[in-house]
C-alpha cells in the first residue's frame, strides 16, 4: 500500500513539473524565436545550461540554494535554526526548469516546421493576431510537438526519481525505505520498477490517443 500511495507522489509530482516545463519551455521557444536579441540570447543560456547540467545538481543547487535564502530571512527577522524548502514544490519547480529547457526546442522545431504561408493565409482572411495564434498556429504546432513532448515526459518521470535525494519520499524513496526494514531490496526495487513501468505505459498510451487525435483527418487527406 505504501508503494502505491509513493507511486502517486511521483505521478503527481512528474505531472506538476511537466505542467511547469510548459510554461517556461513555451517561454523559453517564443526568446528563441523572438526578434529581440536579448531574449533570443537569454533564452539560449537557459536551455543550454539547464540541458549541459547534470540534473540532479539542478535539483542540489535549487533546493539547498533556496533553503539557505529562506533560512537566511528567517534569521533577518528574528528565526532561529534551518528553514527548508518544501520537498515536492522544489522537486516540482526543479522537474519544471530541467523539462522546459527540453520542451523549448521541443516547441521551437514544431513552430519552424509549419509552412510559413499558413499565416499568410490567416492574415489574407483578415484574422488577428491572437486569432491566427489561436486557430491556425497552435493547432499545428501541437501535431508536431507531440512526439517529442512524449519523449521529455519519459526523461520527466524518470528525473522524479531523483527527488528522494532531497527528501520527498515518491516511489524509490519508499521503495528504499522498505528494502532496508525488510531486507528484501530485490523485492521492492523489483516492485518500483513495475510500478514506473505502468506509469510509463499509461500515460504512453495517453500521449499515442492525443496524437492520434490531433492527426486524424490530415494524414489521410
Amino acid at each position: 500500500m505504501a508503494l502505491l500511495t509513493a507511486a502517486g507522489v511521483t505521478a503527481l509530482l512528474s505531472l506538476v513539473g511537466f505542467a511547469a516545463g510548459i510554461l517556461l519551455g513555451g517561454a523559453a521557444a517564443a526568446g528563441r524565436l523572438s526578434s529581440v536579441a536579448l531574449l533570443r540570447l537569454l533564452a539560449s543560456i537557459y536551455g543550454t545550461v539547464f540541458r549541459g547540467v547534470p540534473d540532479l545538481l539542478t535539483i542540489y543547487l535549487l533546493y539547498y540554494g533556496g533553503s539557505i535564502v529562506l533560512t537566511a530571512f528567517d534569521h533577518a527577522v528574528g528565526g532561529a535554526g534551518f528553514v527548508g524548502l518544501p520537498t515536492f514544490g522544489a522537486g516540482g519547480v526543479a522537474i519544471g526548469i530541467i523539462s522546459g529547457a527540453y520542451q523549448s526546442e521541443v516547441y521551437r522545431g514544431a513552430y519552424l516546421a509549419i509552412d510559413p504561408g499558413q499565416t499568410d493565409a490567416g492574415r489574407a482572411l483578415g484574422l488577428s493576431r491572437w486569432q491566427r495564434l489561436r486557430l491556425v498556429m497552435l493547432p499545428q504546432l501541437l501535431r508536431y510537438a507531440l512526439p517529442g513532448l512524449g519523449n521529455v515526459w519519459q526523461l520527466v518521470l524518470k528525473d522524479s526519481a531523483l527527488i528522494s535525494v532531497i527528501g520527498l519520499v515518491e516511489l524509490m524513496r519508499q521503495a528504499q525505505i522498505a528494502s532496508g526494514s525488510t531486507r528484501e531490496p530485490f523485492l521492492f526495487y523489483t516492485a518500483a520498477a513495475l510500478l514506473y513501468f505502468v506509469i510509463a505505459l499509461v500515460t504512453g498510451q495517453a500521449f499515442r490517443l492525443a496524437e492520434f487525435r490531433v492527426w486524424r483527418g490530415v494524414r489521410g487527406a
